[in-house]
């Protein structure tokens, strides 16, 4: 038998040449793979190292008027508490719970029948003495003709006068009790005295009610409003000036929502006394309220604006940071480094800081991106875009 030479084989048997050929194009194809995997972990390195990007706006100079803002509580001018004035049943309700009355309108009646009752009872006493009045009446005249002709003595006709004088006042008090009886059935029909809204009714027809019993039901005229707020005693100077000076400092409302209601008031009122706790003096300020959007006993934050506006130096109000030190901003200077700035707020405005200290006109102040960056880091610095309805500078 014929034996062919057998192939050189490596360590674990397998014949060197086919492990060559097997091995090499997993080689190959390693190399390759890593020659091009280095390129690109070079560029994602090279990205990570890319400066952030921020948005900035500069500083800029506006007239602006300044402000202030106090928490404020809404109070009707006429408001009116419903009560019973008379004992008894009540009746129907004559209205829905908010709605809208108008004055003199019937709202709650109670059981009328006991003091219809004694109004009959008081007319016929009134009656019985007016007729005891008119007898006494001609009794007097006929004892003065008598005495004319002396067929009857004086005594007789004091006598006479004195009976017609006590039927005179057995009348007047006659009538006084009709009076009062028929005020006393009045109070049965409960009606509006102001036009308004009403609230909820406390009690429900068919209880018995009386002067004891509280408020029935409660009507405000919420067409003209005042808010009331304690102004500081450092404040309270410009505004004592402006009303001496015959003028009405401008106040807006900041509802709860955040948005201002659009109608603007005036303050027409500054108590003349000061709280010790405080330190403060209750001011007045009056809205008109035609929609009816504002209600009694609200709270709202009043915004009470300067007369004369004034050059202030703006930045938006997303700029500002503050910590324990105190507020502060993000400036990009001209070689593209973030600086951190300590600012003084003058007051806030529409969205814009007013700084008293701390920037000059046109300082870059980040806007946006904040959060990515702090003293000292490079950054890209692009323009915000301008808001909505203003021109991009």
């Amino acid at each position: 038998m014929t034996h062919w030479p057998r192939a050189p084989r490596n360590e674990i048997g397998t014949p060197l040449r086919r492990g060559l050929r097997h091995w090499a194009p997993v080689a190959l194809a390693g190399l390759l793979t890593l020659a091009v995997a280095l390129p690109a972990g070079a560029q994602t390195k090279a990205a990570d190292n890319a400066p952030p990007v921020v948005l900035v706006q500069p500083a800029e100079l506006r007239s602006l008027a300044p402000q202030s803002e106090y928490i404020g509580r809404i109070a009707v001018f006429d408001k009116v508490e419903l009560r019973a004035r008379v004992k008894g049943t009540l009746g129907k309700r004559e209205f829905a719970d908010g709605a809208k009355v108008t004055e003199g309108q019937l709202l709650f009646t109670i059981d009328p029948a006991p003091y219809r009752i004694t109004v009959n009872q008081k007319r016929a006493l009134r009656d019985g003495a007016q007729a005891a009045l008119i007898n006494a009446d001609a009794q007097l005249k006929r004892a003065a003709d008598l005495l004319k002709t002396n067929n009857v003595s004086q005594v007789a006709y004091d006598q006479r006068l004195s009976e017609q004088l006590q039927a005179k006042a057995t009348l007047d008090d006659a009538e006084a009790q009709l009076e009062d009886a028929e005020l006393q059935l009045s109070y049965t029909r409960i009606t509006a005295p102001i036009a308004g809204l009403i609230g909820r009714a406390a009690v429900s027809p068919g209880n018995i009610v009386g002067p004891d019993s509280g408020v029935l039901a409660t009507i405000v005229n919420e067409r003209q409003i005042r808010v009331l707020f304690s102004v500081s005693q450092a404040e309270l100077l410009n505004v004592r000036r402006d009303l001496r000076a015959g003028e009405h400092l401008p106040v807006r409302l900041r509802l709860a929502d955040g948005k201002l209601y659009p109608e603007k008031g005036k303050v027409d009122f500054i108590d003349v006394t000061v709280d010790p706790n405080t330190d403060g003096q209750m001011a007045r300020a009056v809205f008109d309220n035609a929609d009816e959007l504002l209600t009694d006993g609200q709270t709202v934050r009043v915004i009470v604006e300067g007369n004369e506006p004034a050059k202030a130096l703006v930045v938006p109000q997303p700029a500002m940071a503050i910590d324990q030190t105190g507020p502060y901003v993000y400036v990009v200077d001209g070689k593209g480094v973030v600086e951190q700035r300590r600012i003084t707020v003058d007051f806030v405005r529409d969205g814009m800081i007013a700084v008293a200290s701390g920037l000059k006109e046109g300082d870059r102040v980040i806007v946006r991106g904040q959060q990515r960056v702090r003293a000292g880091m490079a950054v890209e610095a692009q323009a915000a875009p301008a808001p909505a309805g203003q021109p991009k500078r």
